[in-house]
């Protein structure tokens, strides 16, 4: 049997078309390029841009739901995954992963497919655009050439980034693949190797793309420089802290350095040289009471539409949803919101040790840990102080909290056949039930795939018109606020804690109107680092970041305790333990979450790929 490492997923990515959008352009439904001979096509700048649109496609379907990865950290439970709306455009590369704190890097041979499947749609366009059309294209007709060129080799870059990042030593594929004997006896190539292959991807797209993007969905030079940053800061991380699981990878200090300089440097030019600035100049804006939603922090706003084509967007996957084009709409409301809203799944929502994260604004540290209370056997929850389920102990936190989450008796809008119902509080463990609260009537949100005590708030719409699977937000994969914890976390291991670095922390605390840094959290190189990385929860939870943190940080033993232990509990609000990890775990099984299996299917078809030590 001929191996398929991406014959099956071309046929499916290779016709898809991004959703992309501008008020002068629109770029929706182009025909599929792969239906016409080359003789029939690239002739134009137009042919080369329909092309790169399905190279958005491909690409997209593999980087717009990766808050499923969040169930890899401590704050976030993934409990499934929610059934693509067009499964035909879009795929489905993220269904049958397992989004648990452990035993999940056998789980991902899905995945890995499609994500090859991506790397040969941008490599049919850069392949033809190079020897179909710039040869005989000149002056500004070869720079929109080069330009093209440029966003299909950042989105590859993109893509073996995210495969280095998994499995570490990976097949290369620099051009089109036509036929399976192409590809069924490759090897797999060092990682250094694949790296330096990425490294040039992401310099070519900095050199040739232009400043500002075309259009909402298209890359510029400060999405190239701040993915070259990141790919640099994890390599500096991986050759700090090591990794073992790799077969050849050695740690080296002097690497490490070089590349945190190298990431430093690429962050403060995104920084600096673009005149980017964070949603609504990074003020939190106004928040409401407690038990109230009628005034949202601007933090709650930069995860909806109201964001899209904002610069703190350095890079984002669009997406359509009613009236245009509903079958590539997003699925966030349907995987982070409950029944009330449009019939919503709840995939996706916070755990109890979530909320402890967030810092009072009045001392800019932690508070009291919160204590679990269950109120029907316990009358004084409701009134106890600290008790989670306490609505008053939730008063004067980071403003990011009540954009991000509810907790009991937080309000949200309903929504059903696309109108509102009205405001439903949050009351853990009631579904859909009558309650009174101050006099007024209410039917509370109904939940029911909720065991923590808290849902989020974020990414779920608060108005009328779409439907749980109709959303136009257009996904970040990078964003301002995250190249400025990166730029800090970068220059801070070369440097030790530095003015600038603390300023671009302070400037992402006061969108949650936190006060500045105090003195002890910048004394030093590990309190400075304690803090970048809890702005790093709060900031970016539910974007999908925090187990790949925790991966090349070499942290899943500070988390959960090491090989043997007791493991650790998950409660909820109510004090019930609701699941329990790394109970006696083996070093193996540590090993594998730090490593990602080699699909055996693609190792069946081909002796050639080897697979990785903890998986042997």
């Amino acid at each position: 049997m001929k191996r398929q490492l991406a014959s099956i997923l071309f046929l499916i990515l290779s016709t898809g078309l991004i959703t992309l959008s501008s008020c002068k352009k629109d770029l929706l439904n182009q025909a599929p390029t792969t239906d016409l001979g080359a003789e029939a096509f690239w002739k134009t700048e137009g042919d080369a841009t329909i092309a790169l649109m399905g190279a958005y496609a491909a690409t997209r379907a593999v980087f717009d739901r990766d808050y499923y990865f969040e169930g890899h950290s401590e704050y976030t439970r993934v409990r499934g995954t929610s059934t693509l709306n067009n499964q035909i455009l879009r795929g489905d590369a993220y269904q049958n992963g397992n989004y648990d704190p452990s035993g999940y890097g056998g789980s991902f041979d899905k995945y890995y497919r499609y994500l090859y499947g991506a790397v040969n749609r941008t490599n049919y366009v850069i392949e033809n655009v190079t020897n179909l059309m710039l040869p005989t294209a000149s002056g500004t007709s070869r720079a929109n050439l080069e330009a093209i060129i440029g966003e299909a080799r950042l989105l590859r870059g993109m893509t073996y980034f995210r495969l280095i990042s998994m499995w570490g030593d990976v097949p290369y594929i620099g051009r089109v693949v036509n036929e399976n004997a192409e590809v069924a006896d490759i090897t797999r190539m060092p990682i250094g190797q694949v790296r330096d292959s990425i490294l040039a991807d992401f310099t070519y797209a900095f050199e040739k793309l232009p400043a500002k993007p075309l259009a909402l969905g298209r890359s510029a030079k400060p999405a190239a420089l701040a993915f070259r940053g990141k790919l640099n800061l994890y390599w500096g991380s991986w050759k700090k802290n090591g990794w073992p699981e790799l077969a050849g990878f050695k740690q080296d200090a002097g690497e490490a350095t070089a590349a945190f300089t190298a990431a430093s440097l690429d962050f403060k030019k995104v920084v600096d040289d673009y005149g980017l600035t964070l949603f609504k100049g990074g003020d939190p804006g106004q928040i409401d009471v407690l038990g109230k939603a009628d005034i949202l922090p601007n933090y709650y706003e930069l995860f909806t539409p109201k964001a899209n084509g904002n610069p703190e967007m350095i890079m984002s996957f669009t997406h359509m949803g009613t009236p245009a084009n509903p079958s590539q709409g997003e699925e966030l409301m349907r995987d982070f919101g409950g029944r009330t809203i449009e019939g919503s799944q709840l995939w996706v929502h916070p755990r109890f040790e979530l909320a402890d994260r967030y810092q009072l604004i009045a001392t800019g540290d932690f508070a009291p840990k919160l204590i679990p209370m269950n109120p029907s056997t316990n009358p004084a929850a409701r009134t106890t102080l600290n008790s989670a389920v306490n609505p008053n102990s939730y008063a004067g936190r980071d403003y990011r909290m009540k954009a991000t989450m509810l907790w009991d008796y937080e309000m949200i809008i309903g929504l059903t056949s696309l109108k509102s119902t009205g405001y439903a509080p949050f009351i853990y463990q009631t579904w859909a039930s009558n309650v009174n609260i101050n006099g007024t009537n209410y039917l509370s949100y109904n939940t029911d795939g909720n065991n923590s005590g808290y849902i989020f708030r974020k990414f779920v719409r608060n108005y009328e018109g779409l439907g749980r699977s109709e959303g136009d937000f257009a996904w970040p994969v990078m964003r301002l606020a995250d190249v400025y914890l990166m730029y800090a976390e970068a220059s801070n291991e070369v440097y030790g804690p530095q003015g600038d670095a603390i300023g671009l922390v302070n400037l992402v605390r006061r969108r949650g109107s936190l006060p500045a840094l105090k003195a002890d959290k910048t004394a030093s190189k590990e309190a400075f680092f304690d803090a970048i990385e809890q702005e790093r929860i709060v900031e970016l939870v539910a974007e999908g970041h925090r187990g790949f943190d925790l991966r090349r940080w070499r942290a899943i033993e500070r988390v959960w305790g090491p090989p043997g232990s007791a493991g650790v509990w998950r409660q909820d609000t109510f004090g019930a333990n609701q699941q329990r990890y790394y109970q006696n775990t083996s070093d193996r099984t540590y090993q594998q979450n730090y490593i990602f299996r080699i699909p055996p299917g693609e190792r069946d078809r081909n002796p050639n790929l080897t697979q990785n030590t903890p998986w042997l």
